[in-house]
This record gives C-alpha cells, structure tokens and sequence, in this order.
C-alpha cells in the first residue's frame, strides 16, 4: 500500500490497508531454513536423474522416467512451499467501504493474533445503544431522534433480554435523511436519545431541578403564593429526558412553580 493509511482515511472495500509477516522463533525457523537446503539439495539430485534417464528413453522402462519426473515435481512444490513459508506476507485489507476510525499499528510492530490493529466504518450508517431500567419501555416506543442531530434517522432494532448493570440495553440503527451523506458522529460518543411513545400523556413539563423531595421522601413541587412565601406542593412527576420532567398530577393552572433554587428552598425551616 501507499504508506500505512491515517485516521479519517476514506478506503474502499478490498483495499489493501497493511500486510504482515509470520516471524517464526529462532529454532523454528533455524528448522525451516535447514529442510528447504535438504529439499534443494534432492531437488538438485532428481533433476540430475531424471536427465540421465531422458538420455537413456528407449533403453529404460518408461515407468521409471515417469516415476523420477513426479518425483521432481513433488520436491520442487514443497521447496517453493517452504521456502514461500519463510518469506511470505499476508495482506489486510478494508472489510468494508468507509472511513478509517481508528490506526493502533506503526511500521515494524510485533502483533498477535485477534489483535485490534484498525477500524473501518461506515458514516453513514451508525448504531447507538441506549439504557433504561424500564424492562417495557422497548414495546412502547413508537419513534426516536438524537439531540442536536436532526439529519439522523432512528430505528429501533429491538431490546436485550438480560440487564447489563441493571440496566436494559436497546439498540437502534442510525443512518442520513440524505442517503449516503456521513453523520457527525463519532464512535464511543455519548449522544442524548429522545423517544416517542405509543401512548400520550398531558401535564406540564419542568426542569428536573423544579422537582425536589419533601421531608416524607414525596416528590414535591415549591409554589409562590405571594412575597418571598412558598408552600410545597406534591406532584406525580415521570422523567422526559436528563434535563425535564412530566407533572401530570398535582399542578393547577396559573400556579407559579419554582424552577430555579427549589433545593435551597427545601432546605429552609
């Protein structure tokens, strides 16, 4: 290849990305050396015979010629074997279309095998994994979107079956609106996931910091009912994202809600 190639490299299915060489350890290889100078050694020596019975065709039993140049040919093979053996390189090449993510090789690096040496992906087609402890949330989701990306495109793949941190994982797949247009995105970044359910539900939607706890573990809300007095006002809250939540029980209209400073509030006696 043309120099060993860059992260944000764009390679082409099939093309070579790196080749390697099997180095075998010193006895070993001490041990391949010596049968290839035997096998030229007899290489040389059946060569020379079957010469010698070329000259002699007609006066020798055909068999034996034909028996001397199989001889030779089998003893040419395995020396080109062997010998191949001690030199011979293997090519990497690029799985698949894309774009390079990741290089962990330098020129002249001793790698074992199954050893992570690239990353090759495609920037068009992604999949993010998200986690809920909601074991029903996967059934209920009836659409999805990434925050800050609109062009992103989300498809639920479908939800594991076994908690991981006791968490559920679901996995959708991700690709462009723009069919074949790269994503700003990046592997192991942590995006921000919205869902859509199948049901719907009405209330008011808060900062997650306008919900706070009341001394008895309630989740409560700090109403202004006029100067510098507030009074706590329990809720049933449900969490939208990281940042807001879902009151749907508790909250009357025209109340005015602490959105800022209510856990300074909770601290006053």
């Amino acid at each position: 290849p043309q120099g060993l190639p860059v992260a944000g490299q764009a390679v082409k299915r099939g093309e070579v990305l790196a080749y390697v060489r099997y180095e075998a350890e010193p006895y070993a290889a001490a041990n391949q050396r010596s049968q290839l100078a035997e096998l030229r050694t007899q290489r040389v020596l059946a060569e020379q015979r079957v010469q010698r019975l070329d000259s002699l065709e007609g006066t020798v039993p055909r068999k034996d010629i034909d028996a001397a140049r199989a001889e030779l040919a089998g003893l040419r093979e395995r020396e080109a074997s062997v010998g191949a053996s001690l030199s011979r390189r293997e090519a990497l090449a690029a799985p698949v279309s894309g774009v390079v993510a990741s290089v962990a090789l330098v020129a002249g690096q001793v790698v074992q095998a199954r050893e992570l040496l690239f990353e090759v992906v495609d920037p068009a087609y992604m999949q993010v994994e998200a986690s809920t402890p909601d074991a029903t949330l996967g059934t209920r989701i009836a659409g999805a979107q990434l925050a800050d990306v609109p062009q992103a495109r989300l498809r639920l793949l479908g939800a594991a079956r076994a908690l991981r941190d006791g968490l559920l994982p679901l996995s959708f797949a991700v690709q462009s609106a723009q069919r074949g247009a790269a994503l700003p995105l990046a592997i192991g970044q942590p995006v921000q996931l919205i869902v859509q359910l199948k049901e719907r539900s009405s209330g008011v939607v808060l900062p997650a910091q306008a919900v706070v706890r009341s001394p008895a573990n309630e989740p409560v809300v700090w109403i202004k009912t006029s100067a510098e007095r507030f009074r706590p006002q329990p809720v049933v809250a449900q969490a939208l994202d990281a940042r807001t939540v879902l009151v749907t029980q508790g909250l009357e209209a025209g109340q005015r809600v602490v959105v800022q400073g209510a856990p300074l509030i909770a601290q006053i006696r």
